[in-house]
């Protein structure tokens, strides 16, 4: 009995929650002076993400990026200059409310990126 309390102890503790990092693609500190890219405008993206019960994740793990990825949307552009982030909380009785946003400077390169 033992055994099988430690093996499913094990497994609940295996099958953790996980995610991908965030790519987010800031101008870098050298390259603004060089100048290799167009400024598109201020953007701004938003995403929620909730954990009901405090234990189901909904939309937790890739919030972050796909915030990003409305404020790089929202002028069409590459990457973020001079990004500010800022999140949010909102209880409910059944749910733990999170959101994310993110606003910079929009910027489309100029140059292609060797992949």
């Amino acid at each position: 009995m033992r055994k099988m309390l430690a093996v499913v102890s094990l497994g609940v503790l295996l099958s953790a929650c996980s995610s991908v990092p965030v790519r987010m693609n800031a101008v870098m500190p050298g390259e603004v002076e060089g100048k290799d890219y167009q400024v598109m405008g201020e953007g701004e993206g938003s995403s929620v993400g909730i954990m009901l019960f405090n234990i189901i994740p909904i939309n937790q793990n890739d919030r972050f990026q796909k915030a990003y990825d409305e404020a790089l949307q929202s002028k069409q552009g590459d990457r973020l200059l001079n990004p500010v982030i800022e999140e949010q909380w909102f209880w409910a009785y059944v749910l733990n409310g999170y959101i994310f946003k993110v606003k910079g400077t929009v910027v489309k390169d100029l140059k292609p990126k060797p992949q």
